[in-house]
């Protein structure tokens, strides 16, 4: 039956028996749907930033649009004529251009009678050159004892690399932050600095600055030992052509990055030891799972997206839901410092009267069915930061924390020593390490470190 006949024209009987093959169709229809998959309406979504954990990068990124103001001239920004830079208030030198004569028919001018034009500004960097100290160090022997004695140098000025520490900071600055290669770091010191420096000499700098951090290092690993709370999460790396991993381990006091050739749990008791923080938060991956801490915040950004994407699929049943009770869970973090402690106790109460009756919901879909079993065994994960303020209800600090790392892998591709890539933990701790030998950087991260 491609058309529906004309109801006004059939008779009882015929209506009767539309009724009854209709509804045998509506129940092959039905037999049909149980003994297989949701059916397929169409390709599935694809998997962006906003609904997984694929990063913003791989995905597509939509044409800006126009302003709506564009088109209309804008009005200058307040400052000199033609520019909005403000004037230095203490200028190195001021020049002052005026005339003695017309330019035109000659005649005298007083600069009484010349009136300010314009005032604008020219920046240029002084000459920069490297200072070279020579040290002729001198020694004998006694004529009374026969000692043979060299007489002692100054601290920092001692044999060996001609490269000093402002050196070998800003070397590492500009490797580890900047992701700058061994050649072009080579072909800047020549051409800025005036300073001839060897891809190999490089490598030994960094070599020598890798030792000298041990200790700092040490000393945040004995801190992160003792930490009640702990934030974790992990990305690849490649290592002399290998794939590893790189973790980062951190709170608000210390963070701690270490690249393994493992992805497994096995870091996490390689890095503790015999420590077992109160509260760990992280992403649902396996090993994240197998922390040694008893409790657990599960990440709610991670969850959020998946959410997302099950609704993105298809399902109208659980995801909503879910999702809704997650963003309020939010809310109510970023109002909590507003909030005695009976209002807040009542609000958790509520979020978990919620969670209990959307756990109870029953999804057709099988991505619904999927975040209710996964949920079911979270119960007691997803909303302890709203039992202390102290437990972020993310790992989105982890996220930032290694998100240069990632930058620094896909400029580099990797690491070609084993030595190289401890130092690489070291990109933001470097900050430090320059400041520490008389530089001021332009971006200081107080808690950064290698292992």
């Amino acid at each position: 039956m491609e058309k529906l006949p004309d109801l006004k024209q059939l008779s009882n009987e015929a209506k009767e028996a539309l009724i009854v093959e209709l509804w045998e169709k509506i129940k092959k229809l039905t037999a049909a749907l149980a003994t297989t998959d949701q059916p397929k309406l169409g390709p599935s979504p694809k998997k962006t930033s906003k609904n997984s954990s694929t990063p913003p990068s791989k995905g597509f990124k939509p044409n800006i649009q126009p302003s709506k103001i564009e088109g209309i001239k804008r009005q200058r920004s307040l400052g000199r004529a033609g520019g909005g830079r403000q004037l230095h208030p203490e200028p190195d030198q001021t020049i002052i251009a005026q005339l003695k004569n017309c330019p035109q028919c000659g005649e005298k001018v007083t600069t009484a009678a010349q009136k300010l034009q314009s005032v604008y500004e020219k920046i240029e960097l002084p000459p920069i050159r490297p200072i070279v100290t020579r040290i002729e160090r001198y020694g004998g022997q006694c004529a009374c004892c026969q000692t043979e004695y060299v007489a002692p140098v100054p601290l920092g000025m001692e044999p060996g690399s001609p490269f000093g520490s402002s050196i070998q900071s800003l070397v590492t600055y500009l490797r580890y932050t900047h992701a700058i290669s061994y050649e072009r770091l080579s072909s800047i010191f020549g051409s800025v600095f005036g300073l001839k420096i060897s891809v190999g000499a490089i490598a030994n700098l960094l070599a020598k600055v890798k030792t000298s951090l041990d200790d700092p290092v040490s000393q945040i690993l004995q801190r992160l030992r003792r930490a009640k709370l702990i934030c974790s999460d992990e990305t690849s790396a490649r290592v002399k052509g290998q794939n590893q991993w790189e973790w980062v381990f951190q709170n608000q006091d210390v963070c701690l990055h270490v690249i393994r050739p493992s992805r497994a749990s096995g870091v996490i008791n390689e890095v503790l030891g015999e420590h077992r923080p109160d509260i760990w938060v992280s992403d649902l991956f396996s090993a994240q799972k197998n922390h040694p801490a008893p409790q657990w915040q599960v990440c709610l950004a991670h969850q959020l997206r998946d959410c997302q994407y099950a609704i993105d699929v298809g399902d109208r049943i659980f995801a909503p839901g879910m999702k809704r009770l997650l963003l309020r869970a939010f809310i109510f973090h970023r109002r909590r410092e507003k909030m005695d402690d009976t209002r807040l106790k009542r609000y958790r109460e509520n979020l978990q009267e919620r969670l209990t009756r959307i756990l109870n919901l029953e999804p057709e879909h099988k991505d619904g069915i999927r975040l209710r079993k996964r949920y079911g065994g979270l119960i007691d994960n997803l909303f302890l930061f709203l039992e202390d303020a102290t437990i972020p209800p993310t790992n989105n600090q982890s996220e930032q924390a290694i998100r240069m790392s990632v930058i620094f892998r896909r400029v580099t591709n990797g690491f070609r020593s084993e030595w190289s890539r401890d130092l690489e933990s070291c990109r933001s701790f470097s900050c430090l390490y320059w400041e520490a030998t008389g530089f001021n950087c332009l971006s200081i991260h107080s808690t950064s470190s290698l292992y």
